[in-house]
């Protein structure tokens, strides 16, 4: 018998109803020869819930008291779709993230999958059972429960396909695949039927639906992704394969766009060897992760340094920064929590001439203003105003339109 590891979102578990539906949706595709292991998010708001409530009782609550109370929600999620799937005649069992042999580091919080023992899981199957796993959670060294950070379940998802050497690993939500722009604001919008990981990886990274961590696994372990909604039949996108598999006929497969960018201006930066590494080895230590960094030319030994970060992460910025300054000199500090980016992604774009210029005169006749520019071999993102995100992704996805399938 084939496997098939699916990943079940909150959206799709919200409440009793979802929940029963999804157990439905489990049972025919075992009835239909196949085994199968469902990874589950919490239901709903659970997780947001659980954050407020946690700050209502602590300013700052301890990152391992934190990930022990966000991994609940994922436990009510699987305990119940499981009870459901055993009212339906067939035999199952829910597992947590330990049960499940899914082993972390210790980053509180954010932590990364160190290694899966399977040997639980694949033991259950032998004997004929549908097992249901908790996401977004593991366990570290010393046995303290992590989690994962956001869409971290999709990751669990992705590791367990591989560690069982799934068919392929199928992730259930609120929509019906990956769309060329978010539907929500482009209602010109085209659903994606395949797409490269390459592809999939800057789009997830860049706003996107999907967690890139988990982009990231399958690619290194060639293990596809079905993305589909699980509220109805409609088919998805296949996420598989590599760029160098074919010649690109479309140049642009997507518009992809994030809100929740801060920059940081360092005025007066010292411009001699080391400063840098000073400055963002420490953020590195903590888990920030540093995206577009501009640093312009040295006038009297002096410089200035932007670079963006994750929004939510700015005040943490700031103050590892201050504590930094007899290391990088006494900078001026200039933040701006207001931005978002937008990207245009596409395989085809690799070694094409004249995409860049096209989506800045896109946006140039569009009255917005580009603050800061990013590239890779198939992506172009620009940092701009938050307030010119619904403007910026409708403009580009017209500019493109010709190219998108």
């Amino acid at each position: 018998m084939t496997l098939v590891v699916q990943k079940y979102g909150g959206s799709s578990l919200s409440n009793a109803y979802r929940i029963k539906h999804v157990a439905q949706r489990v049972v025919d595709v075992w009835k239909s020869g196949k085994q199968v292991v469902v990874v589950v998010s919490a239901m709903g708001d659970t997780t947001d819930n659980l954050i407020d409530l946690a700050t209502e009782v602590s300013v700052e609550p301890e990152p391992r008291e934190l990930d022990l109370l966000l991994s609940s929600g994922e436990l009510v999620s699987c305990a119940l779709l499981t009870m459901a799937i055993r009212s339906l005649g067939l035999d199952a069992v829910s597992l947590t993230g330990l049960q499940a042999g899914i082993h972390t580091d210790t980053s509180y919080g954010r932590a990364r999958i160190s290694r899966v023992d399977s040997a639980r899981v694949s033991r259950e199957i032998s004997e004929n059972k549908i097992v249901v796993v908790a996401g977004f959670q593991g366990v570290n060294q010393y046995f303290d429960v992590t989690t994962l950070g956001r869409g971290g379940s999709d990751t669990s998802a992705v590791a367990l396909a591989v560690a069982l050497n799934a068919e392929r690993c199928e992730v259930y939500t609120d929509v019906e695949g990956i769309y060329t722009a978010d539907p929500k604001i482009v209602k010109s919008a085209k659903k994606i039927d395949n797409i490269t990981f390459e592809e999939m990886l800057e789009l997830a990274a860049y706003g996107a639906k999907m967690h890139p961590r988990s982009i990231e696994l399958a690619a290194t372990n060639n293990m596809p992704i079905y993305v589909a909604s699980s509220f109805n039949e409609t088919p998805g996108t296949l996420i598989y394969g590599d760029i160098t598999m074919m010649e690109h006929s479309v140049k642009v497969t997507g518009v992809a766009y994030d809100r929740n960018v801060a920059k940081i201006t360092l005025r007066g930066v010292p411009d001699h060897p080391g400063i840098a590494a000073n400055l963002f080895e420490p953020l590195a230590s903590l888990g920030i992760s540093v995206d577009t960094i501009v640093q312009n030319a040295s006038i009297d030994g002096f410089a200035d340094l932007s670079f963006t970060v994750i929004g939510s992460q700015l005040d943490e910025v700031v103050t590892q920064i201050e504590s930094l300054k007899s290391d990088v000199g006494n900078v001026e500090i200039v933040t701006d929590r207001n931005l978002a980016k937008i990207s245009i992604v596409g395989a085809g774009m690799l070694d094409s001439p004249g995409y860049a210029s096209r989506m800045f005169r896109a946006l140039a006749d569009a009255s917005i203003n580009i603050e800061m520019i990013t590239t890779s071999e198939i992506r172009i993102t620009c940092i701009i105003s938050e307030d010119s995100v619904s403007k910026a992704v409708n403009v580009l996805h017209q500019a493109f339109e010709l190219e998108i399938p």
